[in-house]
């Protein structure tokens, strides 16, 4: 990747799928794997997972969050909007959030 400007994409992935299931770890090396291939790097922050709570329903609820981290130089956005919608149907989640940030190297 060349110095200068580029893309911090975050994916925000639940450690449990929306049934009750953990996720386990041969499906997160599976999806970095994935994501090295085609981007020729990832990284993971799953030993210490985020803790999230919204309101909803007129109740709060809690989730427990990792994060998988890409660099890229351009934003495809249909493939982003792809692999949420894949990763929501196989995790059984309403929403996955995947977001970008544009970053500059030093």
């Amino acid at each position: 990747m060349s110095p200068g400007r580029s893309h911090l994409v975050e994916i925000l992935l639940p450690k449990e799928t929306g049934k009750g299931q953990p996720i386990g770890q041969h499906w997160l090396d599976c999806f970095l794997k994935e994501l090295s291939d085609r981007f020729g790097g990832a990284t993971s922050f799953l030993r210490a997972p985020g803790q999230g709570l919204w309101q909803s329903g007129g109740g709060t609820e809690k989730d427990s969050i990792a994060v998988v981290e890409v660099m890229v130089e351009e934003i495809d956005s249909s493939y982003w909007q792809t692999l949420r919608e894949r990763l929501q149907r196989e995790l059984s989640q309403e929403e996955i959030i995947i977001r970008a940030q544009e970053i500059r190297r030093l």
